[in-house]
């Protein structure tokens, strides 16, 4: 199997979404990828143990991507080997009553990670710069105090999104929060070869949505969304990823091996020392146990 470098999926310079690939041939068959990944993930869930008992980062994924792209299967196959109280998945949907009534990264701060544990975001902050852009008309029940209507959202207010954006995950970072974000790069005829699987397979009818089909008609207007929001925030705190997604298997491969990869890096997160007094009586202990009657 093809090696995996987390270098050549990093958004480092500005990109063109038309220019990067949806397909990456990793040299591997079906079983190959599955045993890789088992192989990853094992490696990720002992990270996220050891990181618990370190308790100095929480680590923040962010996966965006537009519909069929496979963030919930990826999150499934990814983190299936965490013990569950390392990790919390959030899927953000339509904003609720109660969220408008706060700032638009208000939700997104209940859900970030506590020391020591990994959280995951399944579509995120990012959603307030991509289908409120397509939409803009959505920025309107926010009721924000500058914008009474979609004449008042101009490219000032955009850049000033981004910055607050930029602003939010610059200072998680430095809070002790480790940022990974990661765009499933889908091809449009893929796309439709997955909604006509959901609408083929009846298990997967739930899946499907006739707003599917009207979000699928802006498909352009999302990739010029998605590419300007890539290349206006990936920063070496908080970078993004562009993740072929046309082959989900080999997606997850990926995105598993870029944590890894990036993770252990951090040559700080370790398991703590017993204090001085503690480890010299540990045979002590092992005693008082052992002449305990069962």
């Amino acid at each position: 199997m093809k090696s995996i470098d987390s270098a050549n999926y990093k958004v480092q310079s500005s990109i063109k979404l038309s220019e990067t690939p949806t397909f990456d041939d990793l040299g591997a068959d079906e079983d190959e990828l599955k045993d890789s990944l088992k192989k990853i993930r094992r490696k990720l869930g002992k990270f996220q143990d050891t990181l618990y008992a370190h308790s100095k980062y929480g680590v923040l994924v962010c996966l965006q991507g537009m519909d069929t792209a496979g963030k919930d299967s990826l999150i499934r196959e990814v983190f299936k080997d965490f013990n569950v109280r390392g990790v919390v998945v959030h899927s953000f949907k339509v904003p609720t009553k109660t969220e408008l009534g706060h700032d638009y990264l208000w939700r997104h701060y209940l859900a970030l990670p506590s020391r020591g544990k990994f959280s995951v975001f399944n579509r995120t902050h990012y959603e307030n710069v991509l289908v409120t852009k397509v939409h803009p008309q959505y920025i309107l029940s926010e009721n924000l105090p500058d914008v009474n209507s979609v004449s008042d959202i101009d490219d000032t207010f955009w850049e000033k999104r981004y910055r607050q954006i930029q602003d939010f995950e610059r200072h998680l970072h430095e809070n002790g929060t480790l940022i990974f974000k990661f765009f499933l790069h889908l091809s449009k005829e893929e796309q439709r070869k997955r909604l006509l699987r959901r609408l083929a397979l009846k298990e997967k009818n739930w899946k499907f949505s006739p707003g599917d089909l009207k979000e699928r008609a802006l498909w352009d207007r999302y990739q010029e969304c998605y590419e300007e929001a890539i290349n206006q925030t990936s920063k070496s705190h908080a970078p993004w990823y562009t993740i072929p997604a046309d082959d989900k298997k080999a997606a997850r491969v990926i995105v598993a091996s870029i944590l890894l990869q990036e993770l252990n890096k951090y040559k700080d997160v370790e398991e703590p020392e017993l204090e001085d007094e503690i480890k010299a009586n540990l045979e002590l202990y092992k005693e008082q146990l052992q002449k305990e009657k069962p």
